[in-house]
């Protein structure tokens, strides 16, 4: 097929004739299916009507013949004599063909279209899954990074207590081996308990409520005052051992040891009075005690 057949069956098919110029000649003169496709691809182009600069007399893709320098008598006349002469029944056989090759062209840019769009929706699932994937494994880390300080603090919070605990007991040790000459004398401390019994026989002493622990509240020096639960059979060291370790001061340092005072009535604990339950001292079920620097002996 010549290319002036080409020309005029791109112009019936529906294409402008200055598109179907400019698609033959950019692509080398090589047919009309290569014509439809460059098209069909450039179709939305803002510039695919915009027409070609091009030499007089030369169409892109192709070098001018002698029959073309000639000018337009000369070309008019070769066209004549090379052109076939097609009937009505052909050119509309040549346009049925035309028409299905377009619409051929038209289905085949369609499935491509769509399974562009397939693709990029498949692409798009697979980000969000991973996206997804991604905060649920953030999550997790979250959740197991606090799990993990919990334990943490638990574990801090029991060993303090231990500390403390041991402490306790080494300062109860301690004091033992220290004040162990004078242990000896408690047992003459309840002897003076009778005098706090009714001397009347006739009057029954009241029955005693009997308590498992005791609040205590002691005032420091400087205004402040610790509140405390101790179980009623402690030792009054415990107290103060709290009050030394509560008061504001660092608990490794030497510290003077206090001494414990009770508002009402009057009394100052001493040395024996530490090893003996804070039950047995009166301080139950609940007592306000008073802190003050012991006195150097």
């Amino acid at each position: 097929m010549a290319e002036l057949t080409a020309l005029e069956s791109l112009i019936e098919m529906g294409f402008p004739r200055g598109r179907a110029e400019k698609a033959l000649a950019l692509t080398g003169n090589q047919g009309i299916e290569a014509a439809m496709d460059w098209l069909m691809e450039h179709e939305e182009d803002p510039d695919v009507d915009e027409p070609l600069e091009t030499l007089p007399g030369h169409v892109l893709g192709r070098e001018s013949t002698s029959s073309e320098q000639a000018g337009p008598e000369g070309s008019g006349s070769a066209a004549g004599e090379n052109k076939p002469v097609l009937t009505k029944e052909e050119r509309q056989e040549q346009t049925k063909r035309m028409l299905e090759l377009v619409a051929q062209k038209q289905r085949e840019r369609e499935e491509r279209e769509e399974r562009e769009a397939l693709d990029r929706e498949k692409q798009r699932r697979r980000q969000g899954q991973e996206l997804s994937a991604a905060r649920q494994k953030l999550q997790e880390d979250e959740m197991r990074r606090a799990a993990e300080e919990r334990r943490r603090e638990k574990a801090e919070e029991l060993a303090a207590r231990q500390r403390v605990r041991e402490k306790i007991e080494r300062d109860k040790a301690e004091r033992a081996k220290k004040y162990g000459g004078t242990v000896g004398s408690r047992p003459s401390l309840p002897a003076t308990e009778p005098a706090l019994v009714p001397s009347s026989p006739s009057q029954e002493p009241p029955t005693k409520r009997e308590y498992d622990q005791c609040r205590i509240q002691v005032r420091l020096p400087d205004g402040t005052s610790l509140t405390q639960t101790f179980r009623a059979r402690e030792q009054l060291a415990a107290v103060r051992l709290y009050v030394e370790l509560h008061r504001g001061e660092e608990p490794g340092g030497d510290q003077d040891p206090v001494q414990l005072l009770s508002g009402f009535p009057r009394r100052a604990f001493s040395e024996a009075d530490m090893e003996r339950p804070l039950q047995e001292l009166g301080l139950v079920p609940s007592a306000v005690l008073i802190v003050a620097k012991k006195c150097p002996s």
